[in-house]
C-alpha cells in the first residue's frame, strides 16, 4: 500500500520570492531569507530534504546595520599561502562589491551541510533595483509582510 498522498512535485514546486532591502537591518532580514532559502514556510519541511524557493534581494547597496559595523566588522578571507590572509571592512566591501555582505550573511545562517551550497545557489542579490528576473517573481515581499509568515490561532 502506498502511503504518498497527493501530487509530490506540486508540493516540491520551487516559488521566486523578491525581497527589497532598502532600509532593512542586514540580520532580521539576512534569517528570513535564510529559512525560505531551506523551506521552513513550507509544510513538507524536512531538515535533509532540499524543498527551499528562490529569493531575489533587490537594493543590496542600500542595506542598514546596527550600532559601529559598518566601521568596525571586518571579513576575513586566506589564500592558503604563509601571509596570505587578507581582511576587508564592511564599508568598503559595501563600496566593492555590496552583494557579498547579504550572501555571507546568509550563508553563515544556513546549516553547515552538503546543501548549503546548493540552498546559496537559488539566492540571487543585486545592487539595485534592476534586475532580470521579473517574469520569474511571484511572492513580493515588502517591509510590512515578513518573509515567515506565522498562522493566527
Amino acid at each position: 500500500m502506498s502511503t504518498g498522498v497527493g501530487n509530490a512535485t506540486l508540493a516540491y514546486a520551487r516559488v521566486w520570492h523578491l525581497v527589497d532591502v532598502r532600509g532593512q537591518v542586514l540580520g532580521r532580514i539576512g534569517s528570513q531569507i535564510a529559512q525560505t532559502l531551506m523551506g521552513k514556510h513550507k509544510p513538507i519541511y524536512d531538515p535533509s530534504a532540499d524543498c527551499g524557493d528562490y529569493v531575489v534581494v533587490i537594493n543590496a547597496n542600500h542595506i542598514s546595520v546596527t550600532g559601529r559595523k559598518l566601521e568596525k566588522k571586518q571579513y576575513w578571507s586566506h589564500s592558503q599561502y604563509p601571509g596570505g590572509l587578507k581582511q576587508i571592512t564592511m564599508e568598503r566591501l559595501q563600496e566593492k562589491n555590496p552583494e557579498k555582505i547579504i550572501e555571507k550573511a546568509v550563508s553563515g545562517m544556513l546549516p553547515k551541510n552538503r546543501l548549503r551550497k546548493v540552498r546559496l545557489g537559488r539566492l540571487l542579490v543585486f545592487p539595485e533595483a534592476e534586475h532580470p528576473y521579473a517574469g520569474n517573481i511571484i511572492k513580493r515581499n515588502d517591509t510590512k509582510i515578513p518573509l515567515v509568515v506565522q498562522p493566527i490561532e
